[in-house]
């Protein structure tokens, strides 16, 4: 039986909002949960941190809210952590300036300075204390994007030791920059082959067609090896998600992201999770067509092809999530949900893995 506990309340511990959850386990089994933390309101700009809690029994309960990345009055966001072979907890994350709101950063009109820009720093005792942050940003953006987020939800460090953060960008209207919002969202990921000391970027598609509009998209490593992205699709097109598959760890597509009809919801992000035994790809998400609600976790035995429910967790309103594998019997799922609307808590879940096989 799945049981369930409230990290994080909109309106307690001197934030109005708390959205973009993402959920790692350490090493020795700490859980450690992520979201932003939005001090004024519910708006995806202005004073937000990134702030965290961790769980030494499996999410039963939890411990203090810490700030895990500020940026004075202004925004960050968009965590991505993961946990290294090492036991290192990397968190990759973005910034931008208090002044910059959403609108303006699509249409160009804040200077590079103000816009999205990207950090990491990391933590070596599972989450307790964090160095300081470094900015990688002319490593991982290229100039002529202006939005830029990563994931949202866990990054992850592939067999081969290499860590995938999966992200995406906008770009300037096709006709030229005429201070208008840019048309098409496109899909990248940020590459480390040295445990987050350097990075670069993988893969890019800008789907300018207008067909499939690549936004927040998560990974997971396949048994075989390929990695398999899944994004939210902002396009009119078969379903509101697309995927594609890499061969080369995240560096270039075998094909560029089509619709993946398979998985009924809203638009809206979604979270992977590969289990290695069983053998089974999870995503989870909200299942109702037409609103984020009725969070679902549905499984793939062939490797993202074809998907089928496997846990509704009820029928109330729900959004954004986060898989983990919290021990040998159990999956976490951190999901935004509440009584009348989608952000009132973020809310963890046990899920025992016998029931999702």
């Amino acid at each position: 039986m799945a049981q369930t506990s409230v990290p994080f309340r909109a309106g307690r511990e001197g934030y109005a909002s708390f959205r973009i959850p993402a959920l790692v386990a350490t090493g020795d089994g700490t859980l450690l949960a992520f979201c932003e933390g939005r001090v004024d309101s519910r708006d995806d700009f202005g004073h937000i941190d990134i702030v965290l809690k961790r769980s030494t029994d499996g999410g039963r309960t939890w411990g203090p809210l810490q700030v895990a990345a500020e940026n004075g009055a202004g925004l960050a966001g968009n965590p991505a952590p993961v946990v290294l072979d090492t036991g290192r907890v990397l968190l990759v994350h973005v910034r931008n300036a208090a002044s910059a709101t959403e609108d303006a950063i699509r249409r160009g009109t804040v200077g590079a300075a103000d816009g999205r820009r990207v950090w990491v720093r990391h933590s070596d005792d599972d989450g307790t204390t964090w160095s300081a942050p470094r900015e990688i940003t002319r490593t991982v953006k290229r100039p002529e994007w202006r939005w830029y987020a990563t994931t949202p939800g866990h990054a992850l460090q592939l067999s081969g030791g290499r860590v995938v953060v999966p992200a995406n960008h906008s770009l300037p209207p096709a006709g030229g920059d005429d201070g208008t919002e840019g048309r098409y969202n496109g899909g990248h990921c940020l590459l480390s082959d040295d445990r987050g000391a350097t990075w670069r970027i993988g893969y890019v598609d800008d789907n300018t067609d207008g067909y499939v509009n690549v936004n927040e998209t998560t990974a997971a490593e396949l048994p075989d090896g390929r990695v398999y992205f899944n994004a939210r699709n902002d396009s009119p097109s078969p379903g509101n998600r697309a995927d594609a598959y890499s061969g080369d760890g995240g560096r270039t597509l075998v094909k560029r992201f089509r619709p993946q009809a398979g998985l009924t919801g809203p638009v809206c992000q979604g979270s992977l999770l590969q289990l290695r035994d069983p053998d089974v790809l999870l995503f989870s998400g909200p299942a109702d067509p037409g609103f984020r609600a009725l969070m679902t976790v549905r499984a793939s035995t062939d490797a993202g092809t074809t998907w089928r429910p496997v846990h509704t967790v009820d029928g109330l309103p729900a959004a954004y999530s986060d898989l983990v594998r919290v021990d040998e019997d159990t999956v976490g799922l951190l999901y935004e949900t509440g009584d009348f609307g989608a952000y009132e808590t973020i809310t963890f879940r046990r899920v025992p893995v016998s029931g999702l096989t």
